[in-house]
């Protein structure tokens, strides 16, 4: 069975795809089916190397966006798209898959619009609580449509629509804190994970570092930067007493390390991509949420699921200098609510997501199957 994946941009618009991936594989081996994958990405997009370290295939077409870029950029992501496009449904004609697969963004695109004019099955999975235009426009061709909760079912139409969780990496679900910590070099006590997404976040960055000394003292921190702001954080890191620079683990970025950190974690301070719907959960963490105020309403919305349901705290980007600091330390210091949190976190985890879509896409890929030997 040849399935083809499409999807990047940010590493929340790839991460589900690679916990679908991992599924695919799995279940295709008990059943004896021969498996090949192929990712469909941006030329020069991110995800081209966070799929490499999966030893999946990668092939990139243009792509751009037509939103909030203005009268030349829509018309220069215009033209990217109609050329993507082309390029997509020369890569379909020359190697047809039985089904496709869609975690969002512009990438997306081609490739689904490619699969609907050649008659290639396709399923679009949405992360978030929302689905902005692009994900709005892919659910039109797709014939299926998954998601993550039920609150968001009615934004599709109810035929194409299944409620199948945020699918994640069986490794968060199977690993153990105390393993976690030893391979991150961490001792055994209360671990603060402070990250910003693939890119990192510069007011995030910010505040953590006005705050360093207070923060090392009342825990470890694990902190992910993004390269933009190590340099920065280094510095300061360096200008910590001893003991306090012992307590301090900063990093550009973490590849597979990251679900180490996340297991190793008693409170994650994070903007509220998606994938914080699906990773916090699966490990059962407390979070303290920092919406990016330029993504529309899907991270706020996002952060608002969290906090709703007691698993989570949610600061404004524009109060963390003044918020962070308290927050946190309140929280590192009441274990009772920490718990609370953790165990609402828990509460929402769906660990089959990435296998109940795996099987989704099993059913489309013979359905496939069935029609082009029937051609």
């Amino acid at each position: 069975m040849r399935v083809y994946l499409t999807g990047g941009g940010t590493g929340g618009h790839v991460y589900p795809g690679l916990a679908v991936a991992e599924a695919l594989r799995a279940e295709c081996e008990e059943r004896g089916i021969a498996l090949e994958l192929l990712w469909v990405g941006a030329e020069g997009g991110m995800e081209a190397d966070l799929v490499a370290r999966e030893e999946i295939a990668f092939r990139g077409l243009q792509a751009g966006a037509l939103r909030g870029t203005g009268p030349g950029g829509m018309l220069r992501g215009s033209q990217r798209l109609w050329n993507g496009a082309r390029q997509a449904r020369a890569l379909l004609r020359q190697s047809r898959p039985d089904a496709i697969m869609a975690t969002g963004g512009y990438v997306s695109v081609p490739l689904m619009l490619a699969a609907r004019r050649e008659g290639v099955p396709s399923l679009l999975y949405l992360p978030d609580m929302e689905p902005g235009w692009a994900v709005r426009m892919l659910a039109r061709w797709a014939d299926r449509v998954a998601v993550s909760f039920q609150g968001v079912a009615s934004y599709f139409a109810p035929e194409k629509v299944m409620v199948s969780g945020y699918p994640v990496r069986r490794a968060l679900l199977e690993g153990a804190s105390f393993a976690a910590r030893q391979r991150l070099g961490l001792d055994d006590d209360l671990t603060l994970l402070v990250f910003g997404g693939s890119r990192g976040a510069r007011s995030i960055n910010r505040a953590v570092g006005a705050n360093l000394a207070e923060l090392c003292r009342a825990a470890q921190v694990v902190h992910v930067s993004g390269s933009g702001d190590h340099d920065e954080m280094s510095r300061l890191a360096d200008s910590l007493d001893a003991e306090r620079r012992a307590r301090y683990h900063l990093y550009p970025y973490l590849h597979e390390e990251m679900t180490d950190a996340l297991l190793a974690a008693n409170l994650v301070v994070a903007r509220a991509g998606a994938g914080t719907l699906g990773e916090f959960p699966a490990v059962g963490l407390p979070s303290v949420l920092v919406p990016y105020p330029h993504a529309g309403a899907h991270q706020a919305v996002n952060a608002a699921y969290l906090a709703d349901r007691g698993a989570a705290v949610v600061i404004d980007d524009g109060d963390l200098a003044e918020r962070l600091a308290p927050v946190v330390l309140d929280l590192l210091r009441d274990g009772g609510r920490r718990a609370a949190m953790a165990a609402a976190a828990g509460r929402l985890a769906v660990p089959d997501a990435a296998r109940t879509i795996a099987q989704t896409l099993i059913q489309l890929g013979n359905a496939g199957q069935e029609a082009s030997w029937s051609r």
